[in-house]
């Protein structure tokens, strides 16, 4: 069966505005509404759209947290994948990006995916490195921020976004895929379909089970919010403004 993994993780969403816990010690999280992260909800449909185009029979959806993290797993079933793995770690354990390319490394073994599409980066962390480490540790190609993507045959035609503006790669399956925001734009979900996604299978496996110990590498010290910006400053014309930029040394 030719399968795709899809990588998914539980974040703040993106409308939350975010709040330092008093201590400084983390964000709050109680009673904060939590979602899919942004990219890698583009992964999923990038995903479900090759599996609708014929270029797969399944589409598994994967996530690494807590037990709460099953309700971004059942969305991502909502939207069509056909099951769904939840890999749960001792409660307060770390994952850091290399842990999670393990972990994701391991499910391969089990899946022997063809593809597998992680979203660029997560917006709580912004690290942008599991995608890489999977591939190194898979000892497969990658193709990251990908805006475009062709399958024919065993071979993937990407377009992806660099600093110089587009950059298109050829790479033979199975490979790693991390999704840039001009990818796709992710489907709506109906009520009928999460209602249909109550009955797919949504395996939870304890992170011991696959002879994983996360390992803690960085520590944060502490957290700050962004500080306040100031008010801005009305001038009448365009030569009082220049006049002051200038008193501010910055003409």
């Amino acid at each position: 069966m030719r399968r795709i993994l899809v990588g998914i993780k539980r974040v703040v969403d993106y409308n939350v505005r975010i709040r330092v816990r008093p201590d400084g010690a983390g964000v709050a999280t109680d009673g904060v509404k939590m979602s899919i992260n942004p990219f890698d909800e583009i992964a999923l449909e990038e995903a479900l759209r090759m599996r609708e185009r014929g270029l797969a029979d399944e589409v598994i959806a994967v996530s690494i947290g807590p037990a709460d993290a099953q309700q971004q797993l059942r969305t991502a079933l909502a939207m069509g994948a056909d099951r769904a793995v939840l890999v749960e770690p001792a409660a307060g354990a770390v994952i850091e990006p290399l842990t999670a390319a393990r972990i994701l490394l391991k499910l391969i073994e089990r899946e022997q995916p063809q593809i597998v599409i992680l979203g660029k980066q997560a917006i709580d962390d912004d690290n942008n490195q599991t995608g890489q480490m999977l591939a190194a540790l898979w000892d497969r190609p990658q193709a990251t921020f990908a805006s475009k993507i062709v399958i024919e045959g065993t071979t993937a035609t990407v377009t992806r976004e660099v600093d110089a503006g587009l950059e298109t790669l050829q790479v033979d399956l199975p490979a790693v895929f991390t999704t840039d925001l001009r990818l796709n734009e992710p489907r709506y979900v109906k009520l009928p379909d999460i209602m249909k996604a109550k009955k797919k299978p949504l395996e939870v496996l304890p992170l011991a089970q696959l002879g994983l110990e996360p390992v803690r590498r960085l520590q944060a010290v502490k957290f700050e919010p962004p500080p306040q910006r100031h008010k801005g400053v009305m001038v009448k014309d365009a030569a009082e403004l220049v006049s002051l930029l200038k008193g501010r040394g910055l003409l």
